[in-house]
């Protein structure tokens, strides 16, 4: 293990993040907001604290290794965290205290778009902003954006690129070299937010919401710049937009990289992950359709917009609303609940379980039954017409079991703190999931909860972002010796 080279690389990532706060300073002078006094002090405060770091160890040049990159990755969310809360607590709308904005300043970093905030149509255009570039900085993850111009420093970066992409098979790479990779995954981000806020501002939002929730779209994160959501703007354009667009972004971005590598869609259709996420929503959509219309929620047309929309958002973790899908009738909500537990697809800014790790269950729990009828047969797990190794398969049940203790040890913690269950319940599940809104006490917001309970979901939320095996590595024994 390298303290130097850690601080090295955490005070230069600091530094750069500084610079991501200038966006909202040149928003603040533009609108008059208010806000620009705090902007400037937290960015005085991040590229000092970066400086700090940096300096005394700034000739050292050493790669980092596995345990490195495990620390780094850790410690720069918990760091991004902090740093990001600055605003939020010294703008005095809203003024938030430091509980409360390193939950908001997470949430936005793990793009679980969790908010404590009320009154959001009244903050200044400068905040507004900030919340949702939060989102879009962690929507593919900083690190990843790192690793681009880490080994113009010097500093080796396939270490931290396997500790952050997401899904069980780390180690394929798109492009020879990691730098490439990176940049690379960046441009199709970036070149996707600039498509999607050009269809938000077309779609009637004003230039300004376009781009921040185009933001908060690509992020799969859900913060917006009202607190009826997408609901605010009341225009089928505009929600078939962002469907879209959630859509897309739920997909594996090395999906997104070869289609405009080699021109061709073909790939999106033999991917299996792809298929099975639109055959289970195909499958819910029509249930959430007979429900509503059978139950006289809504008028026909109107069941086919707000189901739609509420099942794409909230299967695909992004969050957004544009009804009350807590109190539809029967078994919906839980329905539409539970499906965020699936998530989007390995590689994608989606959280959850990832739909490859579902499908690895389902087929893993297919072969048992078959097993019991014949016990001496070889019956391989295949994905895509390929076998999958049974060493992914044991880690894939060893991230669930794993993912179902913590659940209940968090959900039992909730529940000592005096909310009821189904808020308790659904609470970590949000959280965790990276989903942001939950049923009961938390549908609408977070505000109303104890601060037990706000560390304890804020820890579930970079639990649920890092995968959690990268964050509990490093509470092993193991993992400290030399």
């Amino acid at each position: 293990m390298h303290p130097a080279i850690i601080f090295r690389v955490l005070g230069i990532l600091l530094m750069v993040f500084s610079i991501a706060l200038l966006p909202p300073i040149i928003t603040s002078i533009i609108y008059q907001d208010g806000a620009l006094v705090a902007f400037l002090d937290a960015f005085a405060i991040t590229f000092a604290a970066g400086a700090l770091c940096w300096y005394p160890v700034r000739k050292r040049q050493q790669d980092l290794r596995t345990r490195d990159g495990f620390i780094v990755t850790v410690m720069f969310w918990l760091v991004l965290a902090l740093s990001g809360s600055l605003p939020l607590m010294l703008a005095e709308q809203p003024g938030l205290n430091f509980t409360d904005a390193f939950f908001e300043s997470m949430s936005g970093w793990t793009t679980t778009g969790a908010t404590l905030i009320t009154g959001i149509d009244h903050l200044p255009e400068s905040i507004l902003l900030y919340r949702q570039l939060l989102q879009w900085l962690g929507g593919m993850g900083i690190i990843v954006l790192a690793v681009a111009i880490l080994p113009m420093l010097g500093i080796g970066g396939m270490q931290l690129y396997r500790t952050e992409t997401p899904g069980p098979m780390k180690d394929s790479k798109l492009t020879p070299r990691i730098t490439e990779t990176a940049k690379t995954l960046w441009y199709i981000y970036a070149f996707l937010t600039v498509c999607c806020a050009i269809g938000f501002w077309f779609g009637g939002m004003s230039l300004f919401d376009a781009i921040c929730h185009a933001f908060s779209t690509v992020a799969i994160g859900g913060f917006s710049t009202h607190d009826a959501s997408i609901g605010y703007f009341d225009s089928i354009a505009i929600e078939t937009i962002a469907v879209i667009f959630m859509l897309i972004s739920s997909v594996n971005f090395a999906l997104h990289f070869y289609a405009w590598r080699f021109r061709s869609f073909k790939q999106y259709l033999a991917d299996a992950e792809v298929r099975t996420i639109l055959t289970v929503l195909t499958i819910a959509g029509v249930v959430t359709f007979a429900v509503l219309t059978a139950s006289n929620t809504y008028e026909a047309n109107d069941a086919l917009r707000y189901g739609l929309f509420e099942l794409v958002s909230i299967a695909t973790t992004t969050g957004y609303a544009t009804a009350d899908f807590t109190a539809w009738p029967i078994f919906l909500p839980f329905m539409l609940f539970f499906l965020a537990f699936m998530g989007g697809c390995a590689g994608s800014t989606g959280g959850g379980l990832k739909v490859i790790r579902v499908l690895l269950i389902y087929k893993q729990g297919s072969r048992e039954v078959k097993r019991l009828i014949h016990p001496n047969a070889i019956i391989p797990i295949r994905i895509g017409g390929r076998p999958v190794d049974d060493r992914v398969v044991e880690a894939v049940w060893g991230f669930f079991s794993v993912y179902l203790m913590l659940y209940l040890i968090m959900t039992l913690i909730l529940l000592a703190t005096g909310l009821d269950f189904v808020t308790a319940f659904s609470a970590v599940g949000a959280c965790i999931n990276n989903l942001g809104p939950g049923l009961g006490g938390v549908a609408a917001h977070y505000g109303d909860i104890s601060d037990v309970a706000k560390w304890t979901l804020s820890f579930a939320m970079i639990l649920g972002r890092l995968e959690i095996f990268t964050l509990l590595v490093l509470f092993t024994s193991t993992f400290w010796r030399q």
